[in-house]
């Protein structure tokens, strides 16, 4: 019988509280990659709102692997104190705190997205090169990136690397590898932005190779007690494009080295193709990796009710569920959420006058 939505989750040495993780929301709201207050407040107030996970927006493990001048950072080893204050804190509220590790590739040196999201020249604040597989511009609007060569390659494995180092030094538990929606991972995944003819093109086993090689270096200096994600795009939605039948082959190949959880998104590679988005529009993708290549996975998109979540956990379509916009709406929806399936949930003692 499979489990509740309200069910604690172990993975490894960590158990979270229930199925429901906090999806990674970029909040273009830093300076130079340091989180600050709105950082500390915006996810913290989700730990107090009893989510299981709580997952940082995609953190850069370089500067030029920012979607934005403003994006969160691990780059630095300054960069690790604030950080450390968001991990304590949701640890406090009974959260477990965790990071996303990402290189936005040939989608950064872009603007705020209420901004218009453009890309931003060097004297706009952005920066050149930025980088990707191939030297293949991702729109008609987007400088063209330089291919990385092998040095490159060799740099953003150290630099991932080097990003858990610090991010295991700050107190996260979970680290989730970015490889979905068109950043420098998933480019190298998909033959739609990976046009290289060396050992990493071409067919599957070459396009593959970075994913691979970075999951390694992580988990080499990620303990072993503690959770690795990847977080993939299951599907292009394109012709031609990466494809669920891929993922669950890569999935295949991920869990030996280590990995325990795959939160299964999708698209982002190309602009301008039609998804069919709708409630839950995500979810066959986590069912399918997990049935097909042994592993937990997490459903994310559209999900806004608490009966459609029970849902996807108890059917075994998924072990969690990621919200995203539906936190920002209501920080506390999992105790809200719990009230409406009548489970118990405890609210924080400084709240509970309010809602006895």
């Amino acid at each position: 019988m499979s489990a509740s939505l309200y069910e604690p989750l172990t993975l490894r040495g960590v158990t979270m509280r229930n199925r429901i993780g906090v999806s990674p929301m970029c909040e273009y709201s830093s300076v130079d990659g340091f989180a600050n207050d709105w950082h500390v407040v915006h996810l913290g107030s989700r730990a107090v709102g009893g989510a299981g996970l709580v997952l940082t927006e995609a953190t850069a493990v370089t500067a030029d692997g920012r979607i934005s001048p403003h994006d969160l950072g691990i780059y630095r080893d300054e960069h690790v104190e604030m950080l450390a204050r968001i991990a304590r804190f949701a640890i406090a509220q009974g959260a477990v705190p965790g990071m996303q590790l990402s290189h936005a590739g040939r989608k950064a040196s872009t603007d705020a997205p209420w901004r218009g999201g453009k890309p931003l020249a060097p004297s706009e604040g952005g920066w050149r090169p930025v980088w990707a597989p191939s030297a293949i511009a991702f729109s008609d609007r987007s400088p063209v990136p330089d291919a990385l060569d092998h040095d490159a390659i060799e740099g953003v494995i150290v630099a991932f690397r080097a990003a858990a180092v610090r991010a295991l030094e700050a107190g996260f538990q979970v680290i989730e590898l970015h490889a979905a929606h068109g950043y420098l991972l998933h480019e190298f995944l998909s033959p739609l932005g990976n046009h290289r003819t060396d050992e990493y093109g071409g067919p599957f086993e070459n396009r593959v190779r970075l994913v691979l090689r970075v999951t390694e270096a992580v988990r080499e200096v990620w303990p072993d007690h503690l959770p690795l994600i990847v977080r993939l795009s299951g599907t292009d939605w394109a012709p031609g494009g990466w494809d669920l039948e891929q993922s669950v082959a890569l999935t295949r190949l991920l869990v030996p080295l280590g990995v325990d959880l795959i939160d299964c998104s999708s698209g982002g590679i190309v602009p301008g193709v039609k998804i069919p988005v709708g409630p839950g529009y995500q979810v066959h993708i986590a069912e399918r990796i997990r049935r097909e290549a042994g592993v937990a996975t997490a459903a994310v998109g559209l999900i806004t009710d608490p009966a459609q979540a029970d849902a996807i956990v108890r059917s075994g379509e998924a072990d969690m569920v990621f919200l995203a916009r539906q936190l920002l709406r209501d920080p506390y929806w999992p105790l809200h959420a719990a009230k409406r399936l009548g489970v118990e949930a405890s609210w924080p003692v400084q709240y509970q006058r309010a809602v006895d």
